[in-house]
């Protein structure tokens, strides 16, 4: 009897465990955070970086794909706000978007085309590959959708440094070079014979 009162008492905790090591296999679900590129006519237009600061997703401009005759370092001429007149490679322009499982909502959108400022939201795909970003006026009916197709990280060492150091400090601290100039090898030792002595005159 007592063999069978262990036996009701370990079966829960066996199964529990089960449970616990079925839940932890599960892949977490994917992130929108990570480098983003979009894709016109088959040419990239842009890379975008997308970073989770304690919840809120932000995105900014990593690489620019300029079209000739266009400006070298393009500004936010028509931007309102603290982005009036900011360089747009680096600048910040998707904000506050909060996640919901493999949705992002309540966030806003710049165009620097025309400094106006749009509600926004992102779906992720669930294999995490690719973002979709609706930028809309009033309700979300009334958008527009962009699809950008996630990059490898090794990519983000295509990005300007200020930029992983502004929005991926800990990375860029990762992969800072040691300070100071780095010493050169010192040249191996000659060892040939030592020079005969010439012998005194008498």
């Amino acid at each position: 009897m007592r063999k069978l009162a262990g036996l009701q008492l370990i079966l829960p905790i066996v199964i529990g465990l089960a449970f616990a090591g079925e839940l932890a296999a599960q892949p977490a679900e994917p992130s929108a955070a990570g480098l983003w590129e979009k894709v016109e006519k088959g040419k990239p237009v842009g890379w975008f970086l997308v970073v989770d600061r304690n919840g809120a997703f932000e995105g900014a401009f990593a690489k620019l794909f300029l079209e000739p005759g266009d400006p070298p370092n393009p500004v936010c001429s028509k931007c309102a706000d603290d982005r009036k007149d900011a360089p747009l490679l680096g600048m910040s322009f998707i904000r506050d978007m909060k996640r919901d499982g493999l949705k992002y909502e309540n966030g806003n959108v710049l165009d620097p085309r025309d400094g106006k400022i749009y509600k926004a939201k992102m779906t992720l795909s669930p294999d995490g590959q690719t973002l979709t970003m609706r930028g809309y006026l009033g309700i979300s009916l009334l958008g527009k959708d962009e699809v950008w197709t996630r990059l490898p990280d090794t990519e983000l060492a295509q990005v300007d440094p200020a930029i992983i150091a502004k929005y991926l400090p800990a990375q860029a601290a990762a992969i800072k070079p040691p300070a100071g100039p780095a010493k050169a090898p010192a040249a191996p030792k000659k060892t040939t014979a030592p020079a005969p002595v010439p012998a005194p005159v008498r």
